[in-house]
Protein backbone atom coordinates (compact mmCIF):
# COMPACT_ATOMS: atom_id res chain seq x y z
CA UNK A 1 0.00 0.00 0.00
CA UNK A 2 0.92 3.79 -0.38
CA UNK A 3 0.14 6.86 2.29
CA UNK A 4 -1.40 10.26 1.70
CA UNK A 5 0.41 13.30 3.94
CA UNK A 6 -1.68 16.46 4.32
CA UNK A 7 0.79 17.59 1.51
CA UNK A 8 -0.78 15.31 -1.04
CA UNK A 9 0.07 11.99 -2.79
CA UNK A 10 3.53 10.36 -1.23
CA UNK A 11 4.85 9.15 -4.32
CA UNK A 12 7.96 6.29 -5.08
CA UNK A 13 11.39 7.42 -3.33
CA UNK A 14 11.87 8.52 0.14
CA UNK A 15 12.25 12.06 0.97
CA UNK A 16 15.49 13.67 1.33
CA UNK A 17 13.38 16.22 3.76
CA UNK A 18 10.55 15.12 5.95
CA UNK A 19 8.80 16.69 9.04
CA UNK A 20 7.56 19.87 9.71
CA UNK A 21 8.22 23.08 7.87
CA UNK A 22 7.21 26.28 9.20
CA UNK A 23 4.70 24.07 10.92
CA UNK A 24 3.00 22.69 7.48
CA UNK A 25 4.96 19.66 6.60
CA UNK A 26 7.88 18.85 4.87
CA UNK A 27 8.99 17.77 1.43
CA UNK A 28 7.95 14.22 0.58
CA UNK A 29 8.13 12.81 -2.82
CA UNK A 30 7.85 9.19 -3.16
CA UNK A 31 5.69 6.05 -2.77
CA UNK A 32 5.47 5.27 0.64
CA UNK A 33 4.72 2.01 2.68
CA UNK A 34 2.18 2.71 5.98
CA UNK A 35 5.32 0.89 7.78
CA UNK A 36 7.51 3.78 6.58
CA UNK A 37 5.19 6.36 7.90
CA UNK A 38 4.59 4.89 11.33
CA UNK A 39 7.95 4.80 11.32
CA UNK A 40 8.30 8.24 10.60
CA UNK A 41 5.25 8.99 12.91
CA UNK A 42 6.59 7.24 16.31
CA UNK A 43 9.91 9.83 15.72
CA UNK A 44 7.61 13.06 15.72
CA UNK A 45 8.94 13.23 12.14
CA UNK A 46 5.55 13.04 10.01
CA UNK A 47 3.80 16.14 9.13
CA UNK A 48 0.41 17.17 11.05
CA UNK A 49 -2.40 18.86 9.43
CA UNK A 50 -3.26 22.65 10.49
CA UNK A 51 -5.94 22.55 12.39
CA UNK A 52 -6.88 26.05 12.68
CA UNK A 53 -7.58 27.65 9.27
CA UNK A 54 -10.00 30.07 7.48
CA UNK A 55 -11.91 30.02 4.54
CA UNK A 56 -11.81 33.18 2.31
CA UNK A 57 -13.48 33.74 -1.11
CA UNK A 58 -13.95 36.33 -4.05
CA UNK A 59 -15.24 36.84 -7.43
CA UNK A 60 -18.47 36.27 -9.19
CA UNK A 61 -21.43 35.39 -6.83
CA UNK A 62 -24.06 35.26 -8.86
CA UNK A 63 -25.12 31.83 -7.38
CA UNK A 64 -24.07 32.52 -4.05
CA UNK A 65 -20.96 30.58 -4.53
CA UNK A 66 -18.50 32.97 -1.91
CA UNK A 67 -20.81 31.38 0.82
CA UNK A 68 -21.65 34.80 1.90
CA UNK A 69 -25.29 34.37 2.24
CA UNK A 70 -26.13 36.80 -0.52
CA UNK A 71 -25.89 37.42 -4.49
CA UNK A 72 -23.29 40.29 -4.07
CA UNK A 73 -19.72 40.33 -5.85
CA UNK A 74 -16.53 40.54 -3.97
CA UNK A 75 -13.39 42.18 -5.17
CA UNK A 76 -11.35 41.43 -2.44
CA UNK A 77 -10.90 37.71 -0.02
CA UNK A 78 -14.06 38.07 2.36
CA UNK A 79 -14.02 35.43 5.13
CA UNK A 80 -16.68 32.94 4.85
CA UNK A 81 -18.30 32.74 8.43
CA UNK A 82 -16.21 32.39 11.56
CA UNK A 83 -15.07 29.00 11.84
CA UNK A 84 -11.02 27.97 11.30
CA UNK A 85 -11.64 24.36 10.86
CA UNK A 86 -11.81 24.18 7.22
CA UNK A 87 -8.85 21.70 5.94
CA UNK A 88 -9.59 21.49 1.74
CA UNK A 89 -11.59 23.08 -0.78
CA UNK A 90 -12.69 23.45 -4.65
CA UNK A 91 -14.56 25.67 -6.92
CA UNK A 92 -16.86 24.86 -9.72
CA UNK A 93 -18.80 27.07 -12.39
CA UNK A 94 -21.22 28.33 -9.93
CA UNK A 95 -21.07 26.10 -6.78
CA UNK A 96 -18.14 25.46 -4.42
CA UNK A 97 -17.28 22.39 -1.52
CA UNK A 98 -15.14 22.26 1.28
CA UNK A 99 -13.76 19.51 3.64
CA UNK A 100 -13.66 20.33 7.50
CA UNK A 101 -10.64 18.92 9.62
CA UNK A 102 -13.54 17.09 11.63
CA UNK A 103 -13.69 15.49 7.92
CA UNK A 104 -17.56 16.50 7.19
CA UNK A 105 -18.59 17.93 3.76
CA UNK A 106 -19.87 21.35 2.59
CA UNK A 107 -21.06 22.36 -0.12
CA UNK A 108 -23.16 25.81 -1.41
CA UNK A 109 -23.95 28.09 -4.47
CA UNK A 110 -25.60 26.46 -7.63
CA UNK A 111 -27.56 23.12 -7.53
CA UNK A 112 -29.86 22.88 -10.47
CA UNK A 113 -28.59 19.43 -11.57
CA UNK A 114 -27.80 18.66 -7.73
CA UNK A 115 -24.12 19.59 -7.93
CA UNK A 116 -24.40 20.08 -3.72
CA UNK A 117 -25.07 16.60 -3.01
CA UNK A 118 -28.04 17.81 -0.83
CA UNK A 119 -31.30 15.61 -2.41
CA UNK A 120 -32.34 18.94 -3.68
CA UNK A 121 -31.76 19.65 -7.29
CA UNK A 122 -33.55 22.75 -7.50
CA UNK A 123 -32.67 25.14 -4.53
CA UNK A 124 -29.65 27.01 -4.97
CA UNK A 125 -27.74 27.56 -1.49
CA UNK A 126 -25.95 30.88 -0.08
CA UNK A 127 -24.06 29.65 2.75
CA UNK A 128 -22.10 26.20 3.63
CA UNK A 129 -24.40 23.43 4.23
CA UNK A 130 -23.33 19.94 5.04
CA UNK A 131 -23.25 16.96 2.57
CA UNK A 132 -25.18 13.90 4.84
CA UNK A 133 -23.59 13.05 7.99
CA UNK A 134 -20.15 11.35 7.33
CA UNK A 135 -16.87 12.36 8.75
CA UNK A 136 -14.56 10.19 6.68
CA UNK A 137 -14.30 12.92 3.67
CA UNK A 138 -10.76 13.02 2.23
CA UNK A 139 -10.62 14.54 -1.10
CA UNK A 140 -13.39 16.99 -2.85
CA UNK A 141 -13.10 18.39 -6.77
CA UNK A 142 -16.15 19.98 -8.43
CA UNK A 143 -16.17 20.28 -12.06
CA UNK A 144 -18.82 22.26 -13.89
CA UNK A 145 -21.91 21.18 -12.59
CA UNK A 146 -20.34 17.56 -11.12
CA UNK A 147 -18.68 16.63 -7.74
CA UNK A 148 -16.57 14.05 -6.98
CA UNK A 149 -15.14 13.26 -3.91
CA UNK A 150 -12.85 10.63 -1.92
CA UNK A 151 -13.51 9.20 1.42
CA UNK A 152 -10.40 8.40 4.28
CA UNK A 153 -11.18 4.33 3.33
CA UNK A 154 -10.04 5.08 -0.46
CA UNK A 155 -13.86 4.66 -2.07
CA UNK A 156 -14.93 7.27 -4.65
CA UNK A 157 -18.25 9.02 -4.77
CA UNK A 158 -19.73 11.13 -7.24
CA UNK A 159 -23.40 13.66 -7.95
CA UNK A 160 -24.33 16.34 -10.22
CA UNK A 161 -24.68 16.58 -13.89
CA UNK A 162 -24.40 13.75 -15.76
CA UNK A 163 -24.98 13.83 -19.67
CA UNK A 164 -21.61 12.51 -20.60
CA UNK A 165 -20.86 9.69 -18.06
CA UNK A 166 -18.55 12.36 -16.25
CA UNK A 167 -19.83 10.42 -12.56
CA UNK A 168 -18.71 7.20 -13.63
CA UNK A 169 -21.73 5.77 -12.59
CA UNK A 170 -21.93 3.37 -16.37
CA UNK A 171 -25.24 5.50 -17.18
CA UNK A 172 -25.59 9.16 -18.29
CA UNK A 173 -28.08 10.13 -15.21
CA UNK A 174 -28.18 12.89 -12.81
CA UNK A 175 -27.60 12.68 -9.01
CA UNK A 176 -28.29 14.77 -6.21
CA UNK A 177 -26.70 12.83 -3.48
CA UNK A 178 -23.54 10.97 -2.97
CA UNK A 179 -23.22 7.59 -5.15
CA UNK A 180 -20.43 5.57 -5.00
CA UNK A 181 -18.34 5.16 -8.26
CA UNK A 182 -17.86 1.11 -8.67
CA UNK A 183 -16.71 -0.64 -5.38
CA UNK A 184 -12.53 -0.37 -5.14
CA UNK A 185 -11.35 1.15 -2.43
CA UNK A 186 -7.78 2.11 -3.84
CA UNK A 187 -9.10 6.08 -5.27
CA UNK A 188 -6.27 8.82 -3.74
CA UNK A 189 -6.79 11.58 -6.22
CA UNK A 190 -9.74 13.25 -8.23
CA UNK A 191 -10.27 15.90 -10.19
CA UNK A 192 -13.10 17.40 -12.00
CA UNK A 193 -13.47 19.38 -15.48
CA UNK A 194 -15.99 20.73 -17.68
CA UNK A 195 -17.53 17.49 -18.77
CA UNK A 196 -14.95 14.74 -17.90
CA UNK A 197 -12.89 13.38 -14.63
CA UNK A 198 -9.64 12.15 -14.12
CA UNK A 199 -8.53 10.28 -10.94
CA UNK A 200 -5.05 8.49 -9.56
CA UNK A 201 -5.18 5.19 -7.73
CA UNK A 202 -2.78 3.83 -5.33
CA UNK A 203 -0.95 2.25 -7.51
CA UNK A 204 0.04 5.09 -9.18
CA UNK A 205 -2.32 4.08 -12.37
CA UNK A 206 -4.19 7.07 -14.08
CA UNK A 207 -7.97 6.59 -14.77
CA UNK A 208 -10.43 8.94 -16.68
CA UNK A 209 -14.25 9.31 -17.67
CA UNK A 210 -16.74 11.47 -19.06
CA UNK A 211 -17.03 13.34 -22.87
CA UNK A 212 -14.31 12.64 -25.00
CA UNK A 213 -14.88 14.75 -28.05
CA UNK A 214 -11.62 16.17 -28.37
CA UNK A 215 -9.58 12.55 -26.92
CA UNK A 216 -9.53 14.45 -23.16
CA UNK A 217 -10.29 10.53 -22.13
CA UNK A 218 -6.32 9.44 -23.57
CA UNK A 219 -7.95 7.03 -25.60
CA UNK A 220 -6.52 7.04 -28.93
CA UNK A 221 -10.57 8.02 -30.14
CA UNK A 222 -13.26 10.66 -29.54
CA UNK A 223 -15.64 8.04 -27.50
CA UNK A 224 -17.25 9.10 -24.36
CA UNK A 225 -16.71 6.46 -21.62
CA UNK A 226 -19.56 6.44 -18.35
CA UNK A 227 -17.15 4.62 -16.34
CA UNK A 228 -13.65 4.88 -15.58
CA UNK A 229 -11.09 3.65 -18.31
CA UNK A 230 -7.32 3.28 -17.69
CA UNK A 231 -4.84 5.82 -19.43
CA UNK A 232 -1.99 4.10 -20.66
CA UNK A 233 -0.24 1.59 -18.89
CA UNK A 234 2.49 3.98 -16.37
CA UNK A 235 1.76 3.24 -12.98
CA UNK A 236 3.83 5.89 -11.81
CA UNK A 237 1.32 9.27 -12.39
CA UNK A 238 1.94 11.10 -9.36
CA UNK A 239 -0.17 14.27 -10.11
CA UNK A 240 -3.61 14.84 -12.50
CA UNK A 241 -4.73 18.21 -13.62
CA UNK A 242 -7.82 18.80 -16.11
CA UNK A 243 -9.69 21.67 -17.93
CA UNK A 244 -12.67 22.26 -19.94
CA UNK A 245 -11.65 19.71 -22.61
CA UNK A 246 -7.97 18.80 -21.55
CA UNK A 247 -5.96 16.74 -19.44
CA UNK A 248 -2.64 17.10 -18.13
CA UNK A 249 -0.59 14.60 -15.68
CA UNK A 250 2.67 14.61 -14.07
CA UNK A 251 4.46 11.06 -13.50
CA UNK A 252 6.72 10.82 -10.42
CA UNK A 253 10.06 11.53 -12.66
CA UNK A 254 8.96 14.92 -13.06
CA UNK A 255 7.35 14.50 -16.50
CA UNK A 256 4.46 16.36 -17.99
CA UNK A 257 2.04 15.20 -20.16
CA UNK A 258 -1.11 16.90 -22.22
CA UNK A 259 -4.06 15.61 -24.37
CA UNK A 260 -7.20 16.76 -25.27
CA UNK A 261 -8.34 19.82 -26.77
CA UNK A 262 -5.39 22.20 -28.36
CA UNK A 263 -7.39 24.90 -30.34
CA UNK A 264 -5.25 27.90 -27.91
CA UNK A 265 -2.03 25.77 -27.58
CA UNK A 266 -2.86 24.47 -24.19
CA UNK A 267 -1.01 21.52 -24.85
CA UNK A 268 2.29 22.81 -24.71
CA UNK A 269 3.60 21.25 -28.01
CA UNK A 270 4.08 24.14 -29.75
CA UNK A 271 0.84 24.13 -32.40
CA UNK A 272 -3.09 23.68 -31.98
CA UNK A 273 -3.18 19.64 -32.78
CA UNK A 274 -5.45 18.00 -30.34
CA UNK A 275 -4.49 14.96 -29.27
CA UNK A 276 -6.30 12.00 -28.15
CA UNK A 277 -3.17 10.23 -25.89
CA UNK A 278 -0.82 11.37 -23.05
CA UNK A 279 2.20 13.57 -24.73
CA UNK A 280 4.55 14.63 -22.88
CA UNK A 281 5.35 18.23 -23.05
CA UNK A 282 9.03 18.98 -24.09
CA UNK A 283 11.81 16.58 -22.61
CA UNK A 284 12.20 18.07 -19.30
CA UNK A 285 11.57 16.20 -15.87
CA UNK A 286 11.25 18.75 -13.71
CA UNK A 287 8.08 19.47 -13.59
CA UNK A 288 6.09 19.83 -9.82
CA UNK A 289 2.73 21.18 -9.83
CA UNK A 290 0.42 21.84 -13.05
CA UNK A 291 -3.53 23.55 -13.12
CA UNK A 292 -5.47 23.58 -16.31
CA UNK A 293 -8.29 26.68 -16.69
CA UNK A 294 -10.24 27.97 -19.83
CA UNK A 295 -7.95 26.50 -22.27
CA UNK A 296 -4.97 27.37 -20.59
CA UNK A 297 -2.08 25.34 -18.26
CA UNK A 298 0.17 27.05 -15.85
CA UNK A 299 2.55 24.72 -14.17
CA UNK A 300 5.60 25.49 -11.68
CA UNK A 301 8.85 23.39 -12.28
CA UNK A 302 11.19 22.01 -9.12
CA UNK A 303 13.53 24.86 -9.14
CA UNK A 304 10.31 27.17 -8.27
CA UNK A 305 9.73 28.98 -11.45
CA UNK A 306 6.57 29.63 -13.60
CA UNK A 307 5.44 28.95 -16.62
CA UNK A 308 2.02 29.10 -18.62
CA UNK A 309 0.43 28.93 -22.54
CA UNK A 310 -2.01 28.32 -24.05
CA UNK A 311 -5.29 31.00 -24.07
CA UNK A 312 -4.41 34.61 -23.19
CA UNK A 313 -6.52 37.22 -24.15
CA UNK A 314 -7.66 38.45 -20.75
CA UNK A 315 -4.27 38.17 -19.84
CA UNK A 316 -3.91 34.86 -17.84
CA UNK A 317 -0.76 34.28 -18.82
CA UNK A 318 0.99 36.52 -16.56
CA UNK A 319 3.02 37.38 -19.38
CA UNK A 320 2.57 41.15 -19.78
CA UNK A 321 0.39 40.85 -22.80
CA UNK A 322 -2.94 39.59 -24.00
CA UNK A 323 -1.12 37.25 -26.38
CA UNK A 324 -2.11 33.39 -26.84
CA UNK A 325 1.11 30.81 -26.24
CA UNK A 326 1.41 27.00 -27.28
CA UNK A 327 4.49 26.56 -25.76
CA UNK A 328 5.64 27.00 -21.91
CA UNK A 329 6.99 30.33 -21.29
CA UNK A 330 8.17 31.32 -17.97
CA UNK A 331 6.34 34.17 -16.20
CA UNK A 332 9.10 36.73 -14.94
CA UNK A 333 12.39 34.86 -13.19
CA UNK A 334 11.34 34.58 -9.94
CA UNK A 335 12.38 30.86 -8.45
CA UNK A 336 9.80 31.28 -5.37
CA UNK A 337 6.77 29.96 -7.27
CA UNK A 338 5.41 26.88 -4.82
CA UNK A 339 1.44 26.67 -5.61
CA UNK A 340 -0.41 26.93 -9.00
CA UNK A 341 -4.22 26.92 -10.15
CA UNK A 342 -5.95 27.68 -13.13
CA UNK A 343 -9.56 29.09 -13.23
CA UNK A 344 -12.08 29.71 -16.29
CA UNK A 345 -10.10 33.22 -17.30
CA UNK A 346 -7.90 33.66 -13.87
CA UNK A 347 -4.83 31.89 -12.21
CA UNK A 348 -2.94 32.40 -9.37
CA UNK A 349 -0.04 31.16 -6.86
CA UNK A 350 1.24 30.89 -4.07
CA UNK A 351 5.46 31.57 -3.13
CA UNK A 352 7.32 29.64 -0.89
CA UNK A 353 7.12 32.88 1.99
CA UNK A 354 2.86 32.12 1.97
CA UNK A 355 2.23 35.10 0.05
CA UNK A 356 -0.85 34.89 -2.71
CA UNK A 357 -0.93 36.50 -6.10
CA UNK A 358 -2.91 36.98 -9.15
CA UNK A 359 -0.99 36.29 -11.88
CA UNK A 360 -2.98 37.52 -14.32
CA UNK A 361 -6.40 37.64 -16.24
CA UNK A 362 -10.35 38.62 -16.59
CA UNK A 363 -11.57 40.70 -13.81
CA UNK A 364 -15.05 42.28 -14.54
CA UNK A 365 -16.42 40.43 -11.18
CA UNK A 366 -13.50 40.96 -8.95
CA UNK A 367 -12.11 37.67 -10.20
CA UNK A 368 -8.44 38.61 -9.29
CA UNK A 369 -9.36 39.02 -5.92
CA UNK A 370 -7.14 42.76 -5.77
CA UNK A 371 -10.01 45.40 -4.75
CA UNK A 372 -10.79 46.40 -8.42
CA UNK A 373 -12.20 45.20 -11.71
CA UNK A 374 -9.69 45.95 -13.67
CA UNK A 375 -8.00 42.81 -15.88
CA UNK A 376 -4.30 42.24 -15.17
CA UNK A 377 -1.45 40.76 -17.26
CA UNK A 378 1.05 40.33 -15.01
CA UNK A 379 1.44 38.77 -11.41
CA UNK A 380 0.19 41.71 -8.73
CA UNK A 381 -0.07 40.62 -4.99
CA UNK A 382 -3.54 39.46 -3.29
CA UNK A 383 -4.03 41.79 -0.01
CA UNK A 384 -0.94 41.27 2.43
CA UNK A 385 -1.86 38.02 4.00
CA UNK A 386 1.55 35.51 4.52
CA UNK A 387 -0.79 32.54 5.60
CA UNK A 388 -2.13 31.20 1.89
CA UNK A 389 -1.50 27.71 2.32
CA UNK A 390 -4.02 25.91 -0.02
CA UNK A 391 -4.54 26.33 -3.85
CA UNK A 392 -7.64 25.05 -4.91
CA UNK A 393 -8.89 22.97 -8.27
CA UNK A 394 -10.80 25.88 -10.23
CA UNK A 395 -10.95 25.46 -14.11
CA UNK A 396 -14.18 26.40 -14.80
CA UNK A 397 -15.01 28.78 -12.22
CA UNK A 398 -15.16 32.34 -12.25
CA UNK A 399 -14.79 32.62 -8.35
CA UNK A 400 -12.09 31.83 -6.07
CA UNK A 401 -12.30 29.96 -2.60
CA UNK A 402 -9.17 30.13 -0.49
CA UNK A 403 -7.56 28.56 2.96
CA UNK A 404 -5.52 30.63 5.24
CA UNK A 405 -4.10 29.92 8.40
CA UNK A 406 -5.66 31.84 11.17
Amino acid sequence: MSGKWPGGFITKNAPEVVGPVDGEGGSAPGIWTLDQVADYVEQGLWPKPVLDAELYAWGNNSNGQLGQGDTTNRSSPTQIGALVTWAKNTTGIASSAAIKTDGTLWTWGENSVGTLGLNNTTAGIYSPVQVGALTDWSEVSVGRYQCLATKTDGTLYAWGYNTSGQLGLGDTTNRSSPVQVGALTNWLQVAAGGYHTAAIKTDGTLWAWGRNNQGQIGQNNTTNYSSPVQVGALTTWSQVAVGDYETMAITTDGKLYAWGYNGQGQLGQGDTTARSSPVQVGALTTWSKVSGGGFYTIAAKTDGTLWTWGYGVSGQLGLGDNLNRSSPTQVGSLTTWAQVTAGKNASFAIKTDNTLWAIGGYNLQGQLGIGDNTNRSSPVQVGALTTWRLLPRMPVSDHSVLISKS
